[in-house]
C-alpha cells in the first residue's frame, strides 16, 4: 500500500500465507490496482521462470520490494540468521539476479543491523552479492515508524540499492514534526466502541472512555507483535510490551472481537485493564486506512497487521526512490530534499 501510494504500479503481489493472500485480493480488487496479480507462493519452491514471465510482461522493472521473515534477526527470537530455515534473503537475491530491477529495496527487524557485529558478514555478503550484480547499496540504515505519523515504536532496517550508475538514494525526511498519540489514532473508533456498549449504564460508559483516553493521550504505542507460525498469538506483545501498552490504558492479554461482534464486553472493554483493541484498530496502530481490510479470523487477521510494515514509512521510501530514478533518468544527482507532487511511476 506504501509503496502504491508513493506512485508505483504493482504487477504481481507474493504471498505464502492464505489468509494475507485474501486480504490482498480483496483490497487491490476494492481499491482498482490494475493488472495487479496477487501470486499464491511460497518461496522456498516456486518456478522462477514463471516469476520471470509474469513480472518482465509490460517491460522491465523500475522496483523490486520486500519484506523477507523477521524472525532469524529479531532480538525476540534466537537470532539464528542465515542458519534459521525461514531466511529468505538468498532468495530474494535471487529474484533481483533474474529480474534485473532498476531498484532493491528490502525490509527487516532493527536486529539485522544492531548489534553491529552479530550479522557483519552475512551483512557483507549481501553486499558483495549485489554489487556483483552491479548494484550498489545507496542505503541501509534504521528507520523509526514513529517519525512518519505511525503512532507506534516500530524501528525498521531499509536497505535500498540501484543498478543506475549515476542514482543517488537518501533517506527519507521526517514526515511528521509531532508523534501521534494512541489516543489520536484511536479516539474515534474507540468511542464508537464505547457508544454501542449496552450492558453497562451511559454514564459508566462515559466515565470509562474519558479514563482511556486521559492515558493513551501520553504516548504513541509499543511496537505491535504478530507471532510466526511457529510462536505467538493473538496478543500485542511480550510482557514488557504488555505493560506499556497498561500505562496507555489498553489490555493488551489477547484482541477484542469486532465491532458489531463482541460476544462479551466485560472481557474486550471493561476489563480491569482497560479494553482490548480489536484488528481494526491495531491496522490504525500499524499506520493503515480504515478502509484496508483484514481477512481471515481474528487470530489470522491480527498476525497480518501484526507482522506488517507501516504504509506511511513504505510511501516515505518509496518516494525518495522515485526521486533518485528520476534524478538518475535526468543525469543528476538526487535533490536535497524530496520533491512535491510525485506523479505515478510504471
Amino acid at each position: 500500500m506504501g509503496l502504491h501510494n508513493a506512485g508505483f504500479h504493482h504487477r504481481a503481489l507474493i504471498e505464502v500465507d492464505p489468509h494475507a493472500v485474501q486480504t490482498l485480493e480483496y483490497n487491490t480488487r476494492k481499491q482498482h490496482w490494475e493488472n495487479c496479480e496477487v501470486l499464491s507462493w511460497d518461496l522456498t519452491d516456486f518456478d522462477m521462470g514463471e516469476l520471470e514471465a509474469k513480472a518482465l510482461k509490460d517491460g522491465p522493472l523500475s522496483l523490486l520490494a520486500g519484506g523477507v521473515p523477521c524472525p532469524p534477526f529479531s532480538v525476540a527470537g534466537k537470532q539464528l540468521g542465515e542458519e534459521d530455515e525461514r531466511d529468505l534473503f538468498p532468495v530474494m537475491l535471487d529474484i533481483a539476479e533474474v529480474l534485473k530491477p532498476r531498484a532493491v529495496m528490502i525490509e527487516n527487524v532493527r536486529g539485522l543491523l544492531e548489534p553491529r557485529e552479530k550479522f557483519a558478514d552475512y551483512r557483507a555478503r549481501i553486499r558483495a552479492r549485489l554489487e556483483a550484480m552491479g548494484y550498489r547499496i545507496l542505503g541501509w540504515d534504521v528507520l523509526e515508524a514513529r517519525d512518519y505519523g505511525v503512532p507506534q515504536l516500530r524501528p525498521r532496517s531499509i536497505l535500498v540499492a540501484m543498478r543506475e550508475p549515476d542514482a543517488s538514494f537518501f533517506l527519507p525526511p521526517r514526515g511528521v514534526k509531532q508523534e501521534v498519540t494512541v489516543a489520536q489514532a484511536l479516539k474515534k473508533s474507540m468511542l464508537k466502541r464505547y457508544k454501542a456498549a449496552s450492558s453497562r449504564p451511559r454514564e459508566e460508559v462515559l466515565r470509562r472512555y474519558s479514563e482511556w483516553l486521559e492515558k493513551a493521550s501520553r504516548s504513541i504505542a509499543p511496537t505491535l507483535v504478530g507471532g510466526s507460525k511457529k510462536h505467538g498469538g493473538a496478543d500485542l506483545g511480550p510482557t514488557r510490551a504488555k505493560r506499556a501498552w497498561a500505562e496507555l490504558g489498553v489490555d493488551a492479554h489477547g484482541v477484542a472481537d469486532a465491532l458489531g461482534e463482541t460476544k462479551d464486553e466485560d472481557r474486550d472493554l471493561f476489563g480491569e485493564r482497560g479494553p482490548k483493541l480489536t484488528v481494526a484498530q491495531a491496522a490504525l496502530i500499524q499506520g493503515f486506512p480504515e478502509d484496508w481490510e483484514f481477512k481471515g479470523r481474528k487470530t489470522a487477521a491480527y498476525r497480518q497487521v501484526g507482522n506488517a510494515f507501516p504504509p506511511p514509512v513504505a510511501q516515505a521510501v518509496g518516494e525518495s526512490v522515485i526521486a533518485a530514478l528520476r534524478a538518475a533518468d535526468a543525469g543528476a544527482a538526487a535533490p536535497a530534499e524530496q520533491p512535491e507532487g510525485l506523479g505515478p511511476v510504471w
